[in-house]
């Protein structure tokens, strides 16, 4: 049997303080959009949006 790996953000707070921030992005050959996924600490969004 293969071992489970899990992946963590921080030991004592799981998952608080952290958000995923999911950007649609238009691709500039087929005009098609795709999805750029990060998670980034929560004071970190508006900055990750503005990119």
């Amino acid at each position: 049997m293969a071992k489970k790996v899990v992946a963590t953000l921080k030991k004592t707070e799981p998952g608080k303080g952290y958000a995923k921030v999911i950007k649609a992005v238009k691709s500039e050959k087929s005009g098609a959009y795709t999805f750029k996924e990060v998670i980034v600490p929560l004071d970190q969004v508006q900055e990750t949006l503005s990119k």
